[in-house]
C-alpha cells in the first residue's frame, strides 16, 4: 500500500458526514460520559456518530477501551488492558434504560488476557440489560474468542437476537489488515454460532486493495458458514498511523454488491460508503420471523 499514492485522494462528494445536532445527540453524550462508558462510535471514529447519537442511539463498547490485538485498521488504542469494570453490566443497563432504546448494540475491545476472552462480562451484560429492559433486544457484535467452544457457548445461552462477527476484509489481505485473528477463524465462529440457530451477521470494508472479485468470494464464504446479513462499508482512514485508503468506491458499485449479495442469498445486504456494523441495526430484526 503506497502512502504516496493515497496523499492525492480526496474525499468524494458522496462521504460527506452529517454534524452532530439535536437534543438528542447531548443526551446519548451525557449519559456516556456521565458513566463514563465506551462507545465504538467515538473510540472507533465512525462516520455515522452524529446521526445515530442525534436519533438517540449507541453502540455500547464493553470490557474497557484497550484492546489486545493491534489491527491497522482500528483506531482503537491496544495494549495491555486493566481488570474488567465488574459494575460495567448494570451501568449498560441503566444507561439503555434512560436512553429508551428498543434495541441494544453491543460490542467490545478483544481480551485475549483473559481466559474466556471476557465471555462471561459479555454474559452479565446482557442479562443486567434485559433484567431491567425486560422487552428489549440485543445484538452482540462479539470477538473471535480464540474459537474456544465454552467462550462460544457462554455467548450462545446469553441468546442475543442477533450474534455479530466481522471478518473486516477479504481473505488475501486479512493477515496484513487484522492482528492475530485469521479469516478462517472468523468463519469457523460464525459457522458454529449460526448452527445453533442464531441469526449471525458479518461486516467488511472496502477500499484497502480488495478486488470485487474477491468481495464475491467473500460473500460466498460467509453464506457458507450460515450468514443471513452482511454489511458493506467505505473504509475512512481514523489516524495517519492506520493504513490509507487505497480507492474511494463509488455509490454504484455499493449498489452492486447489495444486488449481488441478495441474488446469492442474504436476507439482508447493508451496502453504502457510510455503512457500518450497527448502521441501522435495529432493522435487521425482521429476518428471525422469515
Amino acid at each position: 500500500m503506497d502512502a504516496e499514492h493515497t496523499q492525492i485522494l480526496r474525499k468524494p462528494e458522496w462521504l460527506k458526514i452529517k454534524l452532530p445536532k439535536g437534543t438528542s445527540f447531548v443526551g446519548v453524550k451525557n449519559i456516556v460520559h456521565g458513566k463514563k462508558l465506551h462507545t465504538i462510535c467515538q473510540s472507533g471514529n465512525c462516520p455515522n456518530l452524529g446521526e445515530c447519537w442525534g436519533a438517540g442511539t449507541a453502540t455500547f463498547m464493553i470490557l474497557g477501551n484497550i484492546c489486545t490485538r493491534s489491527c491497522k485498521f482500528c483506531s482503537v488504542p491496544s495494549g495491555r488492558p486493566e481488570k474488567p469494570n465488574l459494575s460495567e453490566p448494570a451501568d449498560i443497563a441503566q444507561s439503555v434504560l434512560e436512553m429508551g432504546l428498543k434495541h441494544c448494540v453491543l460490542t467490545s475491545v478483544d481480551r485475549d488476557d483473559l481466559s474466556d476472552g471476557g465471555a462471561l462480562i459479555w454474559a452479565e451484560t446482557i442479562k443486567a440489560i434485559r433484567k431491567i429492559n425486560p422487552d428489549i433486544t440485543i445484538e452482540a457484535l462479539v470477538p473471535d474468542f480464540m474459537y474456544k467452544k465454552k467462550s462460544l457457548d457462554i455467548i450462545v445461552e446469553a441468546h442475543p437476537e442477533i450474534v455479530s462477527h466481522n471478518l473486516e476484509t477479504v481473505k488475501r489481505l486479512t493477515p496484513t489488515v487484522r492482528s492475530v485473528a485469521t479469516y478462517e477463524r472468523s468463519l469457523s465462529v460464525l459457522k458454529y454460532f449460526s448452527m445453533t440457530g442464531l441469526l449471525t451477521k458479518s461486516g467488511i470494508m472496502v477500499g484497502i486493495g480488495e478486488s470485487d472479485e474477491e468481495i464475491f468470494q467473500t460473500v460466498d464464504d460467509l453464506l457458507d458458514a450460515g450468514c443471513r446479513i452482511m454489511t458493506i462499508g467505505q473504509y475512512l482512514q481514523p489516524t495517519k498511523n492506520n493504513i490509507p485508503v487505497m480507492r474511494y468506491v463509488h455509490p454504484d458499485l455499493f449498489a452492486m454488491y447489495k444486488e449481488t449479495g441478495l441474488s446469492k442469498g442474504f436476507a439482508v445486504v447493508e451496502s453504502a460508503p457510510l455503512v457500518r456494523s450497527s448502521y441501522h441495526a435495529e432493522k435487521h430484526l425482521f429476518v428471525k420471523n422469515l
